[in-house]
């Protein structure tokens, strides 16, 4: 892999990472932009002990811009954008819009690609492996950054989702405190621990293993299930065999299984739910199977990672789940989810396993 650094217009950070070692990437930024002017406030909920950001200046983010304005494409044909270079593999920048910042941490963008119209299902596993190691390379650079404790990687994809750029990509935050879930499970763990002696997400590994129904796809390394007490209608929780903190820990056998076992599991949510048949569609197409084309599944994609202090016992592990419960359905955080934190599933999690096993069947 070869990684070249390079400045926006702005200051603002810029890294290109290559499979290529003889890739150059020298185009300069030549948008005339204002430095960032972001100050984000943290501010503790005492009801609770949770940090909320305060970030008031993501209101003028960049919000679905048409194809032909994506910031995210590289710059060609007089239309430039974060990408000065005419093509890239992977691109990492500091977010102009970001929801942490200074000593309140920092936000970066992972474009996974440069092609605008594919998802992260369509790479080719070395683009898939590339992704991986720029993950593993910022959460290196990222923990190392004075105040930051947790490095968080992940991917929101979908309208339904929330997303306002189409262009495929992800998001790191490195946050200046650990956040709510990784604290429950931090506790979760060390009461585990206590009155058992063992490892609490070894433990969960290893059951979703012998209770195979809960199951969707594994290699040598990995091992990908959907969770005893799933949230969401269709949630995945992928896990290596061996328990590491984070990214930087796994072994290069393990990183060069990943990519064929994460496509396979985001081409199954792909597979979860049909196109639905319209009056448009004609017999000649049905015969030919195409009411049966996968619709592109919204979905978050996480990575959790053990925290600078106190992540002894966590394990890393991708969480990946959709918000869609039937091809014409989506779960909402209504009144029990957002107001209590108390999550209600409309999907049995063995069945959710099983569909997904039968998705590309």
């Amino acid at each position: 892999m070869k990684k070249t650094l390079a400045k926006l217009a702005d200051g603002r950070e810029l890294i290109y990472f290559d499979t290529d070692e003889g890739a150059v990437r020298d185009a300069p930024d030549l948008r005339p932009l204002d430095p960032v002017d972001s100050r984000p406030e943290l501010r503790r909920d005492e009801a609770t002990g949770d940090w909320i950001t305060i970030a008031s200046h993501r209101q003028n983010r960049t919000y679905h811009p048409p194809a032909g304005e994506c910031p995210l494409c590289p710059s060609r044909d007089g239309r430039l954008s974060e990408i000065p270079a005419a093509d890239y593999e992977v691109a990492v920048f500091e977010n102009r819009f970001p929801s942490l910042a200074g000593e309140a941490g920092r936000c970066e963008v992972v474009c996974f690609t440069p092609d605008h119209d594919a998802g992260f299902a369509d790479l080719t596993p070395a683009a898939a492996r590339l992704v991986l190691d720029a993950w593993t390379d910022r959460t290196a650079e990222l923990s190392a950054l004075p105040g930051v404790e947790q490095v968080y990687c992940f991917e929101n994809r979908g309208a339904e989702i929330g997303v306002t750029l189409a262009h495929p990509h992800g998001q790191i935050y490195a946050f200046p405190f650990v956040t709510p879930r990784t604290a429950k499970m931090t506790a979760a763990a060390q009461a585990h621990r206590a009155a058992t002696g063992r490892n609490l997400f070894e433990d969960l590994l290893s059951r979703a293993r012998t209770a195979t129904e809960r199951v969707v796809t594994a290699g040598e390394h990995w091992t990908a299930f959907v969770p005893h007490a799933a949230r969401w209608p269709y949630e995945v929780h992928l896990y290596p065999h061996r328990r590491v903190p984070d990214l930087t820990c796994l072994t290069e056998a393990e990183r060069a299984e990943f990519p064929s076992v994460y496509l396979g599991l985001l081409r199954r949510f792909d597979r979860l739910f049909p196109v639905p048949q319209t009056e448009a569609r004609t017999e000649r197409e049905a015969e030919a199977g195409r009411l049966h084309e996968p619709a592109p599944t919204p979905y978050i994609s996480a990575w959790h990672q053990a925290p600078r202090t106190h992540g002894e016992e966590l394990a890393l592990h991708l969480e990946l789940f959709t918000i869609r419960r039937t091809p014409d359905k989506l779960k909402f955080l209504a009144g029990t989810e957002s107001g209590t934190e108390a999550f209600i599933n409309d999907v049995a999690p063995e069945t959710a396993a099983r569909r997904l096993r039968e998705a590309l069947a």
